[in-house]
Parts: C-alpha cells; sequence; structure tokens
C-alpha cells in the first residue's frame, strides 16, 4: 500500500495540483491585499471616505451583552470585487494559454 501512495504522489497531475493550490492561495492573498489595500481606499474616497466593509444594515442593535444582529453587505460587495478580479485573471490565462496551444498546432511540422 505504501509503494503505491507513492507512486500516486508521484504521479504528474497530483503534483501539477499541489503547485496550483499553493500558487492559487499565494494569489488569493495578493487580490485580497488589492482590494483590500488600495481599491477599497480609492472607492472610499470616490464616495466621500466611507470605509466599504463598515456597510451594513442593523437589524437589531447590540444590547448589553448580546451583538448586533446586521448584514454586512459591504464585506459581500468586497469579496465579489475579489472574484471578479480572480475570475477575470483566470480568463486572461486560459485565454493566453488556447491562443498558445492553437498557434503551435498550427505551426509547421518538420
Amino acid at each position: 500500500m505504501l509503494s503505491e501512495f507513492r507512486q500516486f504522489i508521484a504521479q504528474g497531475n497530483v503534483l501539477d495540483l499541489a503547485v496550483g493550490i499553493i500558487i492559487g492561495a499565494a494569489f488569493t492573498k495578493i487580490v485580497n491585499s488589492l482590494v483590500e489595500d488600495i481599491l477599497n481606499p480609492i472607492i472610499g474616497l470616490l464616495i466621500g471616505g466611507v470605509d466599504l466593509t463598515q456597510w451594513k444594515l442593523v437589524i437589531k442593535e447590540a444590547v448589553g451583552t448580546t451583538p448586533e444582529v446586521a448584514i454586512r453587505y459591504g464585506n459581500f460587495l468586497n469579496n465579489v470585487v475579489q472574484f471578479l478580479i480572480v475570475a477575470w485573471v483566470i480568463f486572461l490565462i486560459v485565454k493566453a494559454a488556447n491562443r498558445a496551444r492553437l498557434s503551435s498546432s498550427l505551426a509547421p511540422k518538420e
């Protein structure tokens, strides 16, 4: 069983997947920083100095030690922006890969 496991781990697909997950996690940190540290302050400045992450609809105010109940739609908008950035970059990467694959298949064979 151990040798089968080693063979499974050594397969290219598993290694490619591991590399993809690691790069994806690092890319997510970059996108989060882009949205939170660069885009949100600019958007906030343009709309009057408001921090998007603070936008919320309070359903029930905090009472004593009971916290407020609120719909935090600012955080939701923040996550939507992050998703759109990641989706756009992935689209561009896939488009470039497809173009490279198409051009290599059209190249004259020797």
